[in-house]
């Protein structure tokens, strides 16, 4: 039996190796002393980093095409609110079946293995995303343009809602004991990463197609996709195992995985919705929906927007590693309680900087906005992944996940939409973000309690 040193052992209770000694037994995470294994490691983190920044290249590049370009596209109205409401309704179709993907890649993930499901994801998101390119407008096809968009935004909510769970599970499962954020961190920054990618395509293409843009220029950031799909699937494939499933969850695995999270992890699944669902509400009101309130409301260029969308995401990409890296030694809560409180003070700062009409102070406003998730993001994977253990884990991190997607960022863009449309007020939009905080906020406290699967050793059992 290893022991690990004494001072990790006396870390806060809420950290990660709080428990003590983890035994070394099979399945247990990899070793910093192990060189093999770490650098399988270090090829989980590039793989699963590279994967997750694609799935969210295809998905965010939806988002904003939704927000500048898919409304007078597919759903031509005379009311331009109308036609507005109508693609962002296709938006949060893909959060719907964003739970089906993680339910179904949960349940396989959790019984042969997480590497399969994770290149099947790529599958999915790719070819809806290059379809989604070539789908003609309503004004050659009429109704069937708005369903062929809304069908293929479906199956990218599959491919994504199979992503983010086996990337975190496979990431933290290799990680060293004192290192679960930091590895989970690698997944997470895919997500600004690929948006990163998307709004620079998109600023690309309307600098090289100029008015052909909103013909057809912006259909070769979708058509591309098929060459990022290629490489992820490459990386993927020379992946291993996860060591956790490999020696041990594959030995007696689930038989319905996602019945027994329901069943045996009820309190720990409703927590984590809240608690996983919450800081995407933010992260798609100032990223999102403000691409489309700050050009026809406040008078914004769409090109100005996309770049702070970029200088957030580079702001993002940074400090989740470095915030992760602080939570594996001060611990968990601690983190996700400032981020709570911190999105709070974003959301209340945002709407009086960013409706000034000065582009230097929109951008301020979104910067600090953004940047108050990042404090959630460092610690919400390792939050998820010892609400559950190794056996259903798949599942209840995609479950929570996803579900908490449909919660938190699905609906945010409609939800601030109408809401403005009714009170005529951005205050409103405000208040919506701050409730949504507190919420997580309780729940990250009450989830303390059921976090019973911090050293990972009854993986084993």
């Amino acid at each position: 039996m290893t022991h690990l040193p004494e001072h990790t052992r006396q870390q806060s209770p809420d950290s990660p190796t709080a428990a003590g000694p983890i035994p070394r037994a099979p399945g247990t995470p990899v070793s910093a002393t192990d060189p093999a294994r770490a650098r399988e490691a270090r090829r989980v983190i590039g793989a699963t980093f590279l994967g997750t920044t694609i799935e969210w290249y295809d998905f965010f590049l939806y988002a904003a095409s939704a927000a500048l370009i898919f409304g007078p596209q597919f759903f031509p109205s005379d009311n331009a609110t109308a036609s507005q409401i109508g693609a962002f309704a296709t938006f949060a179709f893909g959060f719907i079946a964003r739970p089906i993907g993680g339910i179904l890649a949960g349940h396989f993930g959790d019984r042969i293995g997480r590497k399969r499901m994770l290149i099947l994801s790529l599958y999915l998101m790719g070819g809806a995303t290059v379809l989604i390119g070539l789908i003609p407008t309503y004004a050659t096809i009429g109704i069937w343009a708005p369903i062929l968009l809304t069908l293929l935004r479906l199956i990218q909510g599959l491919g994504v809602g199979a992503e983010w769970g086996g990337a975190v599970t496979m990431a933290i499962e290799h990680a060293p004991a004192n290192k679960r954020s930091l590895y989970g961190a690698a997944p997470t920054i895919g997500l600004p990463a690929g948006l990163m990618l998307a709004n620079l395509m998109l600023i690309i293409l309307m600098a090289v197609t100029g008015p052909a843009f909103l013909e057809w220029g912006w259909r070769i950031a979708f058509v591309i996709s098929f060459l990022l799909v290629v490489v992820g699937i490459w990386a993927r494939r020379r992946l291993g195992e996860s060591p956790l499933f490999e020696e041990s969850v594959k030995n007696e695995p689930a038989k319905v995985p996602f019945l027994e999270v329901f069943r045996g992890f009820t309190p720990q699944l409703l927590l984590t919705v809240f608690v996983a669902g919450v800081p995407s509400i933010l992260s798609y009101i100032v990223l999102t929906w403000a691409l489309s309130y700050g050009t026809t409301q406040i008078g914004y260029s769409q090109s100005a927007l996309l770049w702070i969308g970029i200088a957030c995401c580079v702001l993002q990409i940074v400090m989740v590693p470095l915030l992760a890296r602080r939570a594996d030694r001060t611990g968990l809560t601690r983190m996700a309680v400032a981020g709570a409180t911190l999105m709070i003070a974003g959301a209340l700062l945002f709407f009086p900087l960013f409706n000034t009409g000065n582009i230097w102070l929109a951008a301020l406003a979104t910067l600090l906005a953004h940047a108050s998730t990042s404090f959630a993001w460092a610690v919400v994977p390792p939050i998820l992944t010892q609400a559950f253990p190794g056996r259903v884990r798949y599942s209840g991190i995609s479950m929570a996940y996803q579900f908490g997607a449909i919660v938190g960022g699905g609906f945010a863009p409609l939800i601030a939409t109408t809401l403005l449309a009714r009170t005529g007020t951005s205050w409103s939009v405000a208040g919506y973000v701050v409730v949504a905080c507190l919420v997580m906020l309780a729940c990250t406290l009450a989830l303390t309690r059921y976090r019973t699967h911090r050293d990972y050793a009854d993986d084993a059992a």
